[in-house]
């Protein structure tokens, strides 16, 4: 859980960078393929290409791909769409979509992690609900398909995990996971990017240096051990966390307006839904040792 909260705080400022110096001004494409690129890079150096077995290798570029390539070809296609607090709003269902995942590769339906994840989303939705256009229902699925990609990559790393050597660092092999993602970054850049809206200045490539190297590079690691080693319900709940956690950063830092009430209302709910299932998990921990035969 330690790892889940440092990212948290991490990303909460991300949004305002990105907000503040790069939204309109740098082409988002750009911003992505710079990210994942600097990323790859503060990796290469420690990468062990022969410490895993292919396998492997290919699992952890195709959680890269999938987690962070994909999702951002669904993501920023859907500001074509909506409204960037539409899209706020709609990404509040990844919690969802983590424990329906989790439970279908597990062969269950664990109605308690719902609960749990549901709560997240109400929290979130206190926060973040303005109301939505009449013509948002393509913008939506958009969005859901970038959730569905976060999730699932998160998910399928959590499976990844466990198989990779305990006698190799997890941080001499993350690099595979950037270097997944990208090929599908360079595509989006030369399809869809605009070439012409490059960063000019200073500021620019300074934050695109600290998103890329800090939040990117570090973050992903962070988030993903972090995510291998807790529950599906801590798992999901943490994801919406970002949510309180970055407009109180931009509230602070850059005076943006912010809806204070419900800002303490929504965090509130996802702080109990986190409290909750750590009690849950707890418990279900304690049954499952009382019942093993050691004791």
């Amino acid at each position: 859980m330690t790892y889940l909260v440092g990212v948290t705080l991490l990303w909460a400022f991300s949004y305002s960078l990105i907000g503040v110096y790069l939204s309109g001004q740098v082409d988002s494409y750009f911003a992505v393929l710079t990210r994942i690129s600097l990323a790859a890079l503060l990796f290469f150096p420690v990468l062990r290409p022969r410490s895993l077995p292919v396998r492997l290798v290919f699992a952890l570029m195709a959680v890269g791909a999938l987690q962070i390539g994909l999702m951002y070809a669904f993501f920023y296609q859907s500001f074509l769409w909506l409204s960037v607090p539409e899209v706020l709003l709609f990404t509040i269902f990844t919690p969802v979509y983590i424990t329906l995942i989790e439970d279908l590769l597990a062969g269950r339906f664990n109605p308690f992690y719902m609960s749990t994840a549901l709560g997240a989303v109400a929290g979130a939705a206190v926060i973040r609900y303005h109301g939505v256009s009449t013509d948002y229902w393509t913008g939506f699925a958009i969005v859901q398909g970038a959730n569905l990609c976060f999730a699932a990559g998160q998910v399928a790393y959590r499976r990844v995990a466990p198989r990779l050597p305990t006698d190799v660092p997890s941080w001499t092999v993350f690099g595979w996971f950037f270097i997944g993602a990208w090929p599908l970054a360079a595509l989006l850049f030369l399809v869809l990017g605009d070439h012409a809206a490059l960063p000019r200045t200073g500021v620019q490539w300074s934050v695109l240096l600290w998103l890329g190297l800090g939040a990117s590079g570090l973050g992903y690691f962070a988030w993903n051990r972090g995510a291998a080693r807790v529950d599906a319900g801590a798992l999901a709940v943490m994801n919406n966390a970002l949510i309180p956690a970055g407009l109180l950063v931009n509230l602070l830092i850059w005076n943006h307006d912010a809806d204070l009430p419900r800002l303490a209302a929504g965090a509130a709910i996802i702080g109990a839904s986190l409290g909750v299932n750590a009690v849950w998990a707890r418990r279900r921990t304690q049954r499952i040792d009382a019942a093993s035969p050691n004791h």
